[in-house]
Protein backbone atom coordinates (compact mmCIF):
# COMPACT_ATOMS: atom_id res chain seq x y z
CA UNK A 1 0.00 0.00 0.00
CA UNK A 2 1.30 3.43 -0.93
CA UNK A 3 1.96 6.01 1.80
CA UNK A 4 1.84 9.79 1.58
CA UNK A 5 3.10 12.69 3.66
CA UNK A 6 0.72 15.60 4.24
CA UNK A 7 2.75 18.76 4.85
CA UNK A 8 1.03 21.87 6.19
CA UNK A 9 2.50 25.38 6.22
CA UNK A 10 0.43 26.83 9.07
CA UNK A 11 2.07 30.26 8.76
CA UNK A 12 0.70 30.56 5.22
CA UNK A 13 -2.86 29.71 6.33
CA UNK A 14 -5.36 32.56 5.92
CA UNK A 15 -8.21 30.77 7.69
CA UNK A 16 -10.46 30.14 4.69
CA UNK A 17 -11.52 26.84 6.28
CA UNK A 18 -12.09 24.96 3.03
CA UNK A 19 -9.86 22.11 4.22
CA UNK A 20 -12.06 21.60 7.29
CA UNK A 21 -15.19 21.36 5.15
CA UNK A 22 -13.88 18.77 2.68
CA UNK A 23 -11.78 16.69 5.11
CA UNK A 24 -12.99 17.13 8.68
CA UNK A 25 -11.37 13.86 9.77
CA UNK A 26 -7.95 15.52 9.42
CA UNK A 27 -8.58 19.28 9.56
CA UNK A 28 -10.19 21.55 12.16
CA UNK A 29 -10.32 25.28 12.79
CA UNK A 30 -8.41 26.62 15.78
CA UNK A 31 -9.46 29.49 18.03
CA UNK A 32 -6.82 31.70 16.37
CA UNK A 33 -8.68 31.51 13.04
CA UNK A 34 -6.27 29.13 11.34
CA UNK A 35 -6.70 25.47 10.50
CA UNK A 36 -4.92 22.68 12.37
CA UNK A 37 -3.80 19.37 10.90
CA UNK A 38 -5.13 16.81 13.37
CA UNK A 39 -2.23 14.71 14.62
CA UNK A 40 0.29 16.94 12.84
CA UNK A 41 2.00 18.45 15.88
CA UNK A 42 4.76 19.42 16.35
CA UNK A 43 5.97 19.75 12.73
CA UNK A 44 2.59 19.95 10.92
CA UNK A 45 3.14 16.72 8.99
CA UNK A 46 1.40 13.36 9.06
CA UNK A 47 1.74 10.10 7.16
CA UNK A 48 -1.43 8.72 5.56
CA UNK A 49 -2.39 5.71 3.50
CA UNK A 50 -4.16 5.62 0.14
CA UNK A 51 -7.57 5.43 1.82
CA UNK A 52 -7.09 8.92 3.30
CA UNK A 53 -5.57 10.49 0.19
CA UNK A 54 -8.80 11.63 -1.53
CA UNK A 55 -10.07 13.94 1.23
CA UNK A 56 -6.60 15.30 1.97
CA UNK A 57 -6.04 15.93 -1.74
CA UNK A 58 -9.34 17.82 -1.79
CA UNK A 59 -8.14 19.84 1.20
CA UNK A 60 -4.90 20.68 -0.60
CA UNK A 61 -6.71 21.53 -3.83
CA UNK A 62 -9.22 23.78 -2.02
CA UNK A 63 -6.61 25.79 -0.08
CA UNK A 64 -6.49 29.26 -1.64
CA UNK A 65 -2.88 29.86 -0.53
CA UNK A 66 -1.47 26.37 -1.24
CA UNK A 67 -0.57 25.82 2.42
CA UNK A 68 -1.11 22.04 2.10
CA UNK A 69 1.18 19.76 0.09
CA UNK A 70 1.04 16.01 -0.35
CA UNK A 71 4.07 13.95 -1.32
CA UNK A 72 4.16 10.25 -2.05
CA UNK A 73 6.67 8.40 0.10
CA UNK A 74 8.89 6.18 -2.05
CA UNK A 75 8.84 2.50 -1.12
Amino acid sequence: MRKFKVIYDREACVGAGACTVVCEKFWKMNDDGKADLIGGAPNNEIIIGEEDLPCNQQAADSCPVDAIRIEEIPE
